[in-house]
């Protein structure tokens, strides 16, 4: 069997092996699966006619707010999504199950694919069980084109990766799955701190940078403009920049501390 064909059964092996996972203990993705769900509710019936008057002209009512608030929530559920994957990792790493891989003759990046596709397929349901929520309670995308949605999923995809790798590296890192959740921390925190729940504009000057200089604001200002058709800007090219950086920042990550001796 050629390497390629090898490396593709082996990772497939491995990808049935943690989606089984996941469907027999979901109680982990529900619990992180909760969080955007509720801050959904929470900001739409409790803060949403008072939020929607902060945007343009003022006089939006709560689905006004709906609108702008979604694209933020969808990103913010694969940050949360992928907080599983390092507790997951962390949690393989831990109890010896890759210390027996490594003596096994398979793929040894298999591992790591399957963690990875796993994720980012858990991580595309979990936003459009969000996004269906979304819809029940009156979000609507009508300016949206055929392309602008395929553009809008390809960049929800790009994203889950790129955030699933960073994951993979954090739980590889992690010396068990308590410390794995609260190292991924950042990426349920960065999108509080980001343009999901209000504009750049209206926040204080000192904080501006932290919400404009990081991957989160530009992404959700991009699947914004695809999805409400408003304009982009800059901000598409340099989503999928920080898509692709971080995404090789976390492979090479991952790889280094996956193959090194186990100490």
């Amino acid at each position: 069997m050629s390497t390629l064909a090898l490396a593709v059964r082996d990772s497939s092996t491995m990808l049935r092996r943690n989606l089984l996972h996941a469907r027999r203990y979901p109680s982990l993705t529900l619990n992180l699966l909760l969080t955007p769900i509720m801050l959904l509710l929470l900001f739409v019936y409790i803060f949403g006619d008072v939020m929607s008057a902060g945007l343009g002209d003022g006089g939006g009512d709560r689905s006004a707010y709906l609108a702008y608030l979604v694209p933020g929530l969808l990103l913010m559920t694969i940050g949360s999504t992928t907080i599983g994957t390092a507790v997951s990792v962390s949690t393989d790493m831990s109890e010896g199950i890759i210390a027996r891989f490594r003596t096994m003759a398979i793929h040894r990046g298999s591992v790591l694919i399957g963690h990875v596709i796993g994720s980012v397929i858990q991580s595309i349901a979990s936003v459009v069980l969000v996004g269906a929520v979304a819809v029940a309670i009156g979000f609507r995308s009508t300016d949206a084109t055929a392309l602008e949605w395929l553009a809008a999923f390809g960049l929800l995809v790009l994203f889950a990766l790129a955030l699933t790798w960073i994951a993979v590296g954090m739980g590889l890192v992690s010396p068990n799955a308590e410390a794995a959740s609260n190292n991924a921390m950042p990426l349920i925190l960065l999108p509080l701190l980001s343009s999901a729940f209000v504009p750049v504009e209206g926040m204080p000057g000192w904080f501006r940078p932290i919400a404009e200089y990081q991957p989160f604001t530009p992404a959700i200002e991009t699947l914004r403009g695809l999805l409400l058709g408003s304009e982009i800007g800059n901000n598409g090219w340099i989503a999928v920049a920080w898509c692709l950086g971080l995404a090789v920042l976390g492979y090479f990550w991952s790889a280094a501390k996956f193959n090194s001796d186990p100490k």
